[in-house]
């Protein structure tokens, strides 16, 4: 049986990390935070947030809604309010299919 690297689940991501994965500043992620109420870092006592996983999914679609659907902010809040489940779907299908593009264009350059 081939060895199989399993994937890292880790519990809390820093405001680097996160910014890192985005591609974004600081004080985007910060914005954010006080924009949506679905965003909620933990604080360590020195005042660092601390990201969980479920706060990376939430970026996502509200990176999603308002980079690549072009919503406004007004309106990624009303959509995030009235159709909450469907996003969250929607964002799984997403994130499966650029998973699926990365495999593709992977095995592609190797052939």
């Amino acid at each position: 049986m081939p060895y199989k690297e399993r994937e890292i689940n880790k519990m809390y991501y820093t405001m680097g990390e996160v910014t890192e994965m985005f591609g974004v500043n600081a004080s985007q992620i910060r914005f954010y935070e006080k924009e949506f109420d679905i965003l909620q870092p933990k604080k360590n006592k020195k005042g660092n947030r601390l990201f969980t996983p479920e706060d990376i999914e939430n970026l996502r679609i509200i990176f999603n809604l308002v980079d690549e659907k072009g919503f406004t902010l007004k309106g990624a809040k009303e959509y995030l309010k009235n159709n909450k489940g469907d996003v969250r779907e929607t964002q799984k299908i997403i994130d499966s299919l650029e998973r699926i593009k990365s495999f593709l264009l992977k095995i592609n350059e190797e052939i």
